[in-house]
């Protein structure tokens, strides 16, 4: 992907390990979004963290610099709503140096490259950064680090040297989420700055031991290089660093005819700056920045690159979000699950040299999948797609505690959910198992955690067979069984229906027979109780609580097919089992009775009820969502393969539209963007009280209706419907690396991975990326 002119404007590229926290580097080459410590916070800015160039060369006389940013771009015209990836916190910063002129943003996830562009720059430079990504492994997925690689070539005929600085401030005791003015904020003061030199390495670590080592802000930071590098391990602000970059001086430049590692070196120890720095703790409310300044020196044709590298650990966090269900109160107790990767190293130094200790092998494996994803055979949309899915999987919206366990909030407070839970912190808690019936990336990608998180599941199952669609957290409190739950009242069943399709998921990946026969009472038991609902033909009626945040009351497909897909997925693992099979009978009956009641000739619509939320004659683009799931894991056609196909040719046709006018719900399209809508009623007959967010679009829905087109042959409409996301992901308006419903990083819009397996699946030849329960690479079918 690569973005220039006005599409960087929202470009946001999430850095950082999977739960641990992440900084993004936006198209205009700023670094924004501080979100390291536990509470999600989209607009979190941490200022005079920022890289920087100085050219110098001898004769002519020349020096040169540029901050390695560009301008922001001008607000758009029409600036999309919900969402605020455009949004630039410093743009009224005023800077001592001047910004460059143009920049260029490439992405091939994990690794975002930043060309700078500048007429006045004696040489050129480019930027790559990324946090190792290796599918399958989520401890080296993990690493609260980001790596930025600079490559400074000198194209001109003359002799240029100079300093590369990277700038980082020291946050520790910040909330993440109290604006800081400079280096001065709330939890601030007392903050150290060590200077770190071991050989070949310099560095500043950084950390507030004022604070107790419960306190949620407590933890370390790192700056850190390689090359050979001047450093200021503390500075009182912005300037203070740039006008120490100015002072800097390479002892008799004229001598610098080596010009290699151990030549910069020595010169740099017999001179750097006369600049001093201030010492020991920082003021009261007030913290330190510090800066590195990796020298180079070029002969004309030469290149060199530059690491730096930004490493955190903020052990602590806490279930201290809001909750759904009733409002327990717990008095002064603080609940701390802290934070899984800080069990696994003692502090930032301790990142760095687990990464330092395994860098060749996680760069490569890193590099091998961003090029298994760019170099295949994926239509473009697809791709681009692919690319971003981990971004969501590693965003603040996926979080493991301490024990090991992974959670996930729906998503990221932020500009979607402006209302009586604000703009800063997760959104919709925790584990929400209907919004996660979509997510198919975080599973395949990572299918241990897939595992845990179906533990997690069961673990809060209710004594009638139940599951709430709701965790709390710790997990020691009282569950929500029993009591309203919020976002729908009682527990959801269609995500009870996908704990099934999920087990079957894992079964068929890397989980084996001996831990289905661990879940294999909870199956029951939860299959038992949805059976309850359903009459002698296999129909399920009355109330069906789903994930719009309504029940749903009338026969309709959306729950049906999968409860069909349940049936199934239990009849499979009967099987496997050997134990016997109850459910292949009523699936027959189900899908004969479900099939014979719901076709109205074009696509399953619902008997008119008269309930509030129910849709009747209308054409519900999730009405299939559980034939998409049975093509996931393999179980074949649920209903009539023809009826299938002519419903989603239907939903196509009635339901993507372009061009969208105000409707009084959130806007996830507008003015003349296409995007399938939840519900459209083609033929009238909308009820009074229509389904709620029926007028809303949802890019989870979109991609499994997408994928859905794939497996049953429908390539254009599929590709009509991808194409119009990534449109309005396209960084123009909307960031390509955040999918947004009800929150930032949506983790329903993880549907897309299906895009792949839809695509990939044997029936279109080429070279396709592949993840497949123990092993990932890339495949390639024969025409």
């Amino acid at each position: 992907m690569r973005f220039t002119g006005d599409a960087r404007r929202a470009v946001a590229f999430p850095l950082g390990g999977l739960g641990t926290g992440h900084v993004a580097l936006c198209g205009d080459g700023a670094l924004r979004q501080w979100q390291l410590l536990g509470t999600p916070n989209h607009g979190g800015l941490l200022p005079d963290s920022f890289f920087a160039l100085r050219a110098t060369s001898l004769e002519p006389p020349d020096d040169v610099v540029r901050l390695l940013r560009a301008a922001p771009l001008p607000p758009h015209p029409r600036p999309a709503a919900n969402v605020s990836d455009a949004d630039v916190p410093d743009r009224d910063d005023r800077w001592r140096w001047p910004f460059v002129d143009d920049t260029t943003f490439e992405a091939a996830y994990p690794f975002a490259r930043v060309g700078y562009h500048d007429a006045a720059l004696p040489v050129a430079v480019e930027l790559e950064a990324h946090t190792p990504f290796v599918p399958l492994d989520a401890d080296a997925s993990a690493l609260p680090l980001v790596r930025y690689r600079f490559t400074i070539r000198n194209d001109g005929d003359l002799f240029r040297f100079g300093f590369l600085l990277g700038s980082l401030q020291n946050a520790a005791g910040w909330d993440g989420v109290t604006p800081i003015h400079g280096t001065r904020g709330a939890g601030y003061g007392g903050n150290v700055n060590r200077l770190l030199r071991r050989p070949g390495q310099s560095g500043v670590l950084m950390d507030h031991p004022g604070l107790a080592e419960d306190d949620p802000a407590a933890g370390e930071m790192l700056l850190w290089t390689d090359a050979p590098a001047a450093v200021l391990p503390r500075a009182h602000d912005a300037d203070a660093v740039l006008r120490f970059a100015e002072t800097l001086r390479l002892a008799a430049p004229t001598q610098l005819g080596d010009f290699s590692e151990a030549a910069l070196r020595a010169v740099l120890r017999e001179s750097a700056s006369p600049m001093r720095a201030p010492s020991g703790p920082s003021p009261a409310g007030h913290t330190w920045d510090a800066a590195v300044a990796a020298a180079f020196a070029l002969a004309p044709g030469e290149s060199t690159t530059i690491d730096i590298v930004h490493a955190w650990w903020f052990p602590n966090r806490y279930a201290d979000f809001d909750r759904f269900g009733p409002q327990h109160h717990y008095g002064p107790t603080r609940f701390w699950v802290g934070n899984h990767y800080a069990t696994r190293f003692g502090g930032a130094l301790d990142v760095l040299d687990a990464y330092l200790g395994d860098r060749d092998r996680l760069d490569r494996e890193s590099r091998a999948w961003a090029e298994a994803v760019s170099a295949g055979d994926l239509p473009e949309p697809i791709r681009d797609t692919i690319a971003a899915q981990p971004a969501l999987v590693r965003s603040p919206s996926v979080f493991r505690t301490a024990d090991g366990h992974t959670f996930a909030f729906e998503g990221s407070l932020g500009a979607s959910t402006r209302n009586w839970n604000g703009d800063a912190g997760g959104s919709c808690p925790l584990n929400c198992n209907h919004v996660l019936n979509y997510e198919q990336a975080l599973s395949r990608l990572f299918p241990s955690i897939g595992r845990d998180m179906r533990e997690t599941e069961f673990r809060i199952q209710a004594a009638d067979g139940s599951i709430p669609h709701r965790v709390v957290l710790p997990l020691y409190l009282p569950q929500l069984n029993g009591v309203p739950i919020g976002g729908p009242e009682r527990p959801a069943l269609d995500g009870m229906l996908g704990a099934v399709l999920k087990t079957y998921r894992s079964v068929l990946g890397d989980a084996g027979l001996d831990w289905l026969r661990v879940q294999w009472p909870s199956l029951l038991a939860v299959m038992a109780h949805v059976s309850e609902k359903s009459d002698e033909s296999g129909i399920i009626r009355g109330d069906q609580p789903v994930t719009y945040d309504i029940s749903l009351h009338g026969p309709n497909m959306f729950v049906g097919a999968l409860w069909l897909a349940a049936l199934r997925a239990m009849s499979e693992m009967s099987a496997r089992l050997k134990e016997p099979d109850t459910f292949a009978a009523t699936f027959k009956k189900a899908s004969i009775a479900y099939d014979e009641l719901l076709w109205n000739g074009e696509y399953y619509a619902q008997p008119n009820t008269g309930e509030a939320f129910d849709f009747g004659k209308g054409c519900l683009s999730d009405q299939l969502l559980g034939q998409w799931w049975a093509h996931e894991l393999g179980l074949g056609h649920l209903l009539p393969a023809d009826r299938i196909t002519t419903a989603l040719r239907s939903i196509v046709r009635y339901n993507l539209r372009t061009g969208f006018a105000p409707h009084g719900y959130r806007e996830f399209a507008d003015g003349d963007e296409t995007g399938l809508v939840v519900c459209t009623w083609p033929h009238g007959g909308r009820p009074a009280v229509p389904l709620r967010y029926c007028d809303e679009v949802w890019t989870g829905v979109e991609y499994q209706v997408a994928a859905h087109c794939f497996y049953e042959g429908l390539d254009e409409e599929g590709l009509a419907i991808v194409r119009g996301v990534r449109a309005r992901y396209d960084g123009t308006r909307r960031n390509p690396f955040n999918e947004v419903e009800c929150g930032d990083h949506y983790v329903r819009a993880m549907a897309g991975w299906s895009l792949l397996t839809s695509w990939a699946n044997g029936k279109r030849p080429g070279r396709f990326p592949y993840v497949a329960g123990t092993s990932w690479g890339t495949l390639t079918v024969s025409p």
